[in-house]
C-alpha cells in the first residue's frame, strides 16, 4: 500500500477512497482531510465516476476517530493546530450528505469518532460482521461531535441519547437499529461488492447502488439493545443528567444497573454538556446547524481540565483511571456549561 495517508484511486466507475495509517487505527489527521476533500471534487467532476467508495487498510477497522493525541498536545500548546484541524474535518463530514454521487462506506471493523464521520452521513452505509461502532467522547471529557449531535437524532426514541451518553460499543444489527448504518454485508464479501460497484454504468444513481446493495445484503441478526428500548425510552427522556440516573435507578435488572455504573465513570461535565447538544441537535433545522454548534462546543473543550485528563488516561498513560474534576454530576454548576454554548466567531458554516 502506498505510504499516503490517504490513497485515492479509481476503479472502472468507483472512485476508492482508502484511509491509510493501519498501525493508527486509521486516524485522521488534517493532511488526511484535505487529500479527502481533493478527491471529492475529482470524483463529482468526473464523468467516469458512478460512486464513492470510502475504506481503510488493514484488518482492525475503518477508523479510530480523529487524531486526539494531536488535538490534546495542540491544546496545550495554544498552537491553534487542534482548532483548524476540527474546522476543516467538520466541514468535510458535512459535504458527504450532499455530494452529488452514491456515497459507499465499508463500516468494517473499528468506526468510532470520527469514523462515524467519514461513514454514518454517507448515502450506502454498509456495516459487517466485524463492526465495532461507538461515540466514546464523553469517556475522555469531551461530547459526540461531527456531526453526531444530528445523526443520533433523527430516529424517535432515545437510543441516540443512550449511544452519545454511555459510548456504548455496538455492532451491525444495533446500528442498523439506531439510523448509523443502512445493510450488513459479509465482510468477506466485500471484495466482490468492490468489484461489481466498480463495473456500474457511470450514469448510475443511487437506485441502481440501491440494488446492488439489495443483492448482497444478508440479515444482521436481532439488535441486542432491542429488548431494551423501552427501558431506554424511559430512562433517557429527561433532560436532565440527574433525573436520567435517577431513572436508572428506579429500573430493576442488571442492564439498568449497568448503564447507570458506566455513565458515572464518565466525565460528569461532558455528559451535561451532551445531553444538552443531543437536545439541541434534535431541535435543530441541518446538519451544518449541528456542526456549527458542536464546533464552539470543542474550541471551548480546549480550556476543559477534564479532556486533558481524559485523553491522558485513554490515550498517553492508559492507565484508565481519569480524575474528573468536578468529580460529580451535582457538583456541575449550569454557569461551568455556557462557555459551550457560546457562537463561535469563525463557524465553519456562514451563520444564518
Amino acid at each position: 500500500m502506498d505510504e499516503a495517508p490517504v490513497v485515492v484511486t479509481k476503479e472502472g466507475s468507483l472512485g476508492i477512497i482508502t484511509l491509510n495509517r493501519p498501525r493508527a487505527l486509521n486516524s485522521l489527521n488534517l493532511e488526511m482531510v484535505h487529500i479527502m476533500d481533493a478527491a471529492f471534487d475529482d470524483f463529482e467532476a468526473d464523468p467516469a465516476i458512478a460512486a464513492i467508495l470510502i475504506t481503510g487498510a488493514g484488518e482492525r477497522g475503518l477508523c479510530a476517530g480523529g487524531d486526539i493525541r494531536m488535538v490534546h498536545e495542540s491544546g496545550k500548546a495554544g498552537d491553534g493546530q487542534g482548532l483548524r484541524f476540527w474546522w476543516a474535518e467538520y466541514r468535510m463530514n458535512a459535504r458527504i450528505p450532499h455530494l452529488s454521487k452514491p456515497y459507499v462506506a465499508f463500516m468494517d471493523g473499528i468506526v468510532m469518532g470520527g469514523g462515524v464521520g467519514v461513514s454514518a452521513h454517507g448515502s450506502h452505509r454498509i456495516a459487517t460482521e466485524r463492526l465495532k461502532l461507538a461515540m466514546p467522547e464523553t469517556g475522555i471529557g469531551f461530547f459526540p461531535d461531527v456531526g453526531a449531535t444530528w445523526l443520533l437524532t433523527r430516529k424517535g426514541g432515545e437510543l441516540g441519547t443512550y449511544l452519545g451518553l454511555t459510548g456504548e460499543i455496538i455492532g451491525a444489527a444495533d446500528a442498523i437499529l439506531a439510523g448509523l448504518a443502512d445493510f450488513c454485508v459479509a465482510s468477506d464479501r466485500l471484495p466482490e461488492l468492490r468489484g461489481v460497484l466498480a463495473a456500474l454504468s457511470p450514469d448510475s444513481g443511487r437506485v441502481e447502488v440501491d440494488e446492488v446493495m439489495l443483492r448482497f445484503a444478508t440479515d444482521p441478526g436481532t439488535p441486542t439493545l432491542t429488548e431494551h428500548v423501552d427501558l431506554i425510552d424511559r430512562a433517557f427522556g429527561f433532560d436532565t443528567i440527574e433525573d436520567i440516573l435517577a431513572a436508572l435507578n428506579r429500573e430493576p435488572g442488571e442492564f439498568a444497573a449497568k448503564t447507570r455504573e458506566r455513565l458515572l465513570t464518565r466525565s460528569p461535565t461532558s455528559l451535561k454538556i451532551t445531553l444538552r447538544m443531543l437536545r439541541l441537535g434534535r431541535a435543530s433545522a441541518s446538519l451544518e446547524e449541528c456542526i456549527n454548534r458542536e464546533f464552539a462546543g470543542s474550541a471551548a473543550i480546549l480550556d476543559l481540565p477534564d479532556f486533558y485528563e481524559g485523553v491522558r488516561a485513554a490515550v498517553i498513560d492508559k492507565d484508565r483511571n481519569p480524575r474528573w474534576s468536578p468529580d460529580r454530576i451535582e457538583a456541575v454548576a449550569e454557569t461551568d456549561l455556557k462557555p459551550f454554548f457560546v457562537a463561535h466567531p469563525d463557524p465553519p458554516f456562514p451563520q444564518v
